[in-house]
């Protein structure tokens, strides 16, 4: 599920992430600031880890990756998090540079503070040299307003990317 709300296939989830990307690159008041990157790793075991990373002024927004994962040795992933001229939109990307990951996740689960997705995908492979991204079937995962994350039972334990698109939350005045 690419949005929020239900009902979206995998091509008009697709088709409203490219329009949504496609209407803030054309708007220059809200041209996107460049993005910060933190390395970390991925480390197996089966015990639930976290990373998380703040962006915007006075750190407006959080981009929180937990997860468990099974088998081989700690991988090198990314988060890249950039936001808006206007700081009223930001991205959180995580994914595993080099491609596909090897390890088996148990669980994982992408989590924005400050502000409500309004596009998020996950994929199993991330595109790397000549190969392109594989998104996650619409049943392995699902989007809420603040999180994207694995569904119990459907998820069939391959993670290499996640991207979020999000927009500030309004307070009440």
């Amino acid at each position: 599920m690419a949005a929020p709300s239900g009902g979206w296939n995998g091509v008009g989830a697709r088709l409203w992430a490219a329009l949504l990307l496609g209407a803030l690159a054309l708007r220059p008041a809200e041209a996107v600031s460049e993005p910060t990157t933190v390395a970390f790793d991925v480390r197996p075991g089966g015990v639930v880890h976290s990373f998380s990373q703040n962006v915007g002024p006075g750190d407006k927004y959080t981009c929180t990756f937990t997860y468990a994962s099974q088998g081989g040795t700690n991988e090198q992933w990314q988060m890249s998090l950039g936001t808006s001229e206007d700081h009223q939109h930001f991205t959180c990307t995580i994914w595993r540079p080099q491609g596909k990951s090897y390890l088996f996740f148990t669980q994982f689960k992408a989590e924005v503070r400050g502000a409500q997705i309004e596009y998020a995908m996950a994929y199993s492979k991330a595109a790397f040299e000549r190969e392109s991204d594989v998104p996650l079937k619409n049943e392995e995962f699902e989007v809420t307003k603040t999180s994207v994350a694995h569904r119990p039972g459907a998820f069939k334990s391959e993670l290499s990317k996640l991207v979020i698109v999000a927009k500030a939350s309004h307070t009440e005045l």
